[in-house]
């Protein structure tokens, strides 16, 4: 059997922030929030970074895409932080 390649282990820690996310949101004993909606978008954000640097193959692309990618990633996040923490 071969070793897990980097891959497989992002793979994992997508798979394990993806449950995460489920359970925040399903638990019984979690309550809904402003500080559970931070963590829920933290999660959302660090899955984007590893898509986009590692199942997007941005990591040696030339610095432009990273920043343009990573750019828009880090605005749309902040635009939904500002929306959660606004207040109504």
């Amino acid at each position: 059997m071969k070793r897990p390649d980097r891959i497989d282990w992002i793979w994992l820690a997508l798979l394990a922030a993806t449950a995460t996310t489920w359970w925040l949101g399903e638990h019984p004993g979690a309550t809904p929030g402003t500080p559970l909606a931070c963590v829920v978008l933290a999660l959302a954000a660090g899955k984007g970074v590893l898509i986009v640097r590692d199942y997007m193959e941005l990591r040696h692309a030339p610095a432009l895409w990273q920043r343009l990618l990573l750019g828009w990633l880090g605005l749309t996040t902040l635009i939904l932080l500002v929306a959660t923490v606004w207040p109504r």
